[in-house]
């Protein structure tokens, strides 16, 4: 991974990629310094890469294989007739809205009956593998609350909600963005921010495709082998008092590859009340500044719902009227 990192490092101007992180370095004397960087990452980015974050490559490469098997027994010819690869052929040199170069399929605790099937491998290492993300979510969430001067569990806890321990909601998108022939004409995924809490990202090694919004400009993610990429979501910007901000980002379409994506998300309970942690209202000022309104996230949801692909200052809004 070292070695990985410094070619890295020398290919890429530094100032305009995301921050890349050691986990590792938190168990060490460079606990601080690494603390410190996490808090950056999350103020100035809303994105970072975590390397040595404790799942396992033979994992990470079982999942790599399966995905892979997955959309070609399961998912390609589908996707050739799908509504998005219609509309494509219909619609003449029309550029497309409102639509997605993406093919998608959703795993949680309460679909597993309709998980993939046909391809050898896929549920048992799917299994295991939204394990060990969850396991790593729980950690930064640990962090992320050390972070901001929270009681540690703090964030969990407002996550699992009044019901009690362990409702917080846990899924993962499996997502392929095929190649596509006319990539000017529609994109992979339009920009937006992501609704819920945490989300952990393994993304293609080799295909790249996914932006950042940073200082007015689309930045690269660029792949980088059995990384992890954190983003931060709407949820934990409200909890930080917008200390920690979600990201805007997208992912383009292009003609010659067919790009991987695994993202998990670490959410709150329908049911759960967030609004920012009192601690951080009273260090805003003195007037006990609170920037975002509490709200129960299932309502947010439902904005979100209707209003994903737009900015999400006015979703704030909409929910702290209802």
């Amino acid at each position: 991974m070292a070695v990985l990192l410094f070619f890295f490092f020398l290919l890429f101007d530094i100032s305009r990629a995301i921050p890349v992180l050691d986990f590792s370095k938190l168990n060490g004397h460079e606990r601080a310094k690494t603390l410190a960087h996490i808090a950056n990452a999350c103020e100035d980015w809303g994105f970072f890469h975590l390397v040595n974050h404790g799942i396992a490559e033979d994992l990470l490469e079982r999942v790599k294989k399966v995905s892979t098997d997955f959309y070609k027994l399961e998912r390609e010819e589908n996707f050739k007739n799908s509504k998005v690869v219609k509309l494509l052929n219909e619609t003449g040199d029309k550029k497309l809205e409102n639509v997605d170069w993406e093919d998608i399929v959703t795993l949680t605790d309460d679909n597993v009956n309709e998980w993939p099937s046909q391809t050898p491998g896929f549920k048992e290492t799917f299994k295991e593998f939204r394990y060990e993300l969850k396991k790593l979510a729980e950690k930064i969430l640990e962090v992320l609350d050390e972070n901001l001067g929270l009681p540690k569990g703090h964030i969990k806890k407002a996550f699992d909600g009044e019901e009690g321990e362990n409702n917080a909601f846990f899924g993962t998108k499996v997502s392929h963005y095929p190649p596509c022939p006319n990539p000017e004409r529609v994109i992979g995924l339009r920009p937006h921010t992501d609704a819920g809490g945490l989300i952990l990202l393994f993304q293609d090694d080799e295909v790249g495709g996914l932006q950042v919004w940073k200082d007015g400009e689309w930045i690269d993610v660029e792949p980088l082998k059995n990384t992890i990429v954190i983003s931060v979501g709407d949820q934990i910007e409200v909890i930080s008092n917008g200390r920690y901000k979600s990201a805007w980002h997208r992912v383009f379409s292009t003609t010659d590859s067919n790009r991987r994506s695994v993202a998990s998300y670490y959410n709150p309970s329908h049911k759960a009340t967030i609004a920012p942690a009192p601690q951080l209202m009273k260090e805003t000022n003195e007037e006990w500044n609170q920037a975002y309104p509490k709200f129960v996230f299932g309502d947010y949801m439902s904005v979100y719902y209707q209003q994903k692909f737009h900015p999400k200052e006015p979703r704030f809004q909409a929910v702290s009227a209802m």
